[in-house]
């Protein structure tokens, strides 16, 4: 088949493994191991008696309504919704990044950057973290060739943070937008004058800022599919332009606007998540491994004796599954997520009889 040659020759984004609900243990995609507030529910359930033979608000304008109240936005023209913050992620490349020319990611991050980067038939540069999970000063250097710099924070798969004052430094520095993909940022402060908050004030000050966010992580959706983008107005119009007619369903967007509306909700299971992921960090290390720390829903280990796949795999094979990753020229580990405790301690049991 004539396939675009772009196409042809990528390598395709691989998922974390979904089995059947209920068989495994998971704590390898960064899910919330809690039920969503139960107003989603609610929301859902009357969506769902509603007229679903007509199309949707295309501007998903309640849901937008509810995140500029829930984060203090001037007004929801600073937000735009998305079939999750992938689908935003994919309007941004498409919207600044034409064939042949260039984005720059760090590493190790999110390796689906660097897919959408080939779908577009256009270049990724890679700028690898220095030991500590900081940005050398290679990051922020201005390229004329360059259209696009991404850089997930908290990053995944190492759950640390670049300050805010060296991410404004990177975005005066650059010819182009920075994109600071925030998925995990709910879980990135026990501050509760912070909570929420990331880089939402470099957005207003900076026009080259933008923020993607998703409701997967914190706010329980993952099985919703919805994001959403933090940009001034004047970018979230041009975007528009590029993004499917009704990309968000009624049901979606009715459960995203309840979830964004339960910030008490979101704050106290966050709190509970984070103290479990302190708990892992403790017992892990107890474990001999070197643990990485982390203000995402998950961490990141390495032991010094190696055998990561080994680890995974026998945890497999005993139904609880975890990330096994391997990244070339920087090394393998295992990202394991947040679940309940139960399941935490079942996860730690079975690593203490495989080192």
């Amino acid at each position: 088949m004539p396939y675009r040659p772009a196409l042809s020759r990528m390598l395709p984004y691989v998922p974390g493994e979904q089995p059947p609900p209920g068989k495994y243990i998971k704590l390898n995609t960064n899910e919330n191991p809690y039920p969503p507030p139960p107003a989603v529910v609610e929301a859902i359930q009357k969506a769902a008696t509603g007229p679903l033979n007509r199309y949707p608000d295309p501007m998903a304008t309640a849901f937008r309504r509810a995140a500029a109240d829930a984060l203090g936005l001037p007004g929801p023209e600073w937000v735009l919704a998305g079939n999750g913050s992938d689908e935003i992620l994919t309007m941004l490349v498409r919207g600044f990044v034409g064939e042949g020319q260039k984005l720059r990611l760090p590493y190790p991050s999110y390796i689906l950057y660097r897919t959408l980067a080939d779908i577009q038939g256009a270049t990724w540069q890679q700028t690898s973290f220095v030991d500590d999970w900081q940005l050398p000063a290679a990051f922020g250097q201005a390229d004329n060739d360059l259209r696009l710099v991404l850089i997930p924070n908290p990053n995944s798969p190492s759950g640390t943070l670049v300050d805010k004052d060296d991410l404004e430094s990177i975005a005066q520095g650059l010819p182009c937008p920075l994109i600071i993909d925030e998925a995990y940022v709910d879980f990135a402060s026990d501050d509760p004058a912070q909570f929420g908050k990331g880089c939402i004030e470099l957005v207003q000050k900076h026009e080259n800022v933008m923020i993607t966010r998703t409701l997967s992580k914190s706010y329980g959706l993952a099985g919703i599919r919805f994001g959403f983008l933090i940009a001034q107005p004047s970018v979230v119009a041009e975007l528009t332009k590029i993004k499917d007619s009704y990309n968000c369903d009624a049901l979606a967007i009715a459960a995203a606007t309840a979830a964004m509306s339960s910030q008490d909700w979101l704050r106290d299971v966050v709190t509970r998540m984070n103290q479990t992921r302190g708990r892992m960090h403790v017992e892990l290390a107890k474990m001999g491994f070197d643990v990485t720390p982390s203000h995402a829903n998950f961490v990141w280990c390495r032991h010094p004796d190696g055998g990561h796949q080994r680890i995974y795999e026998t945890l497999k094979k005993a139904q609880v599954l975890i990330r096994y990753m391997d990244f070339p020229d920087w090394g393998d580990g295992l990202r394991i997520s947040v679940g309940t405790d139960e399941q935490i301690d079942a996860c730690l049991a079975l690593i203490r009889r495989s080192i």
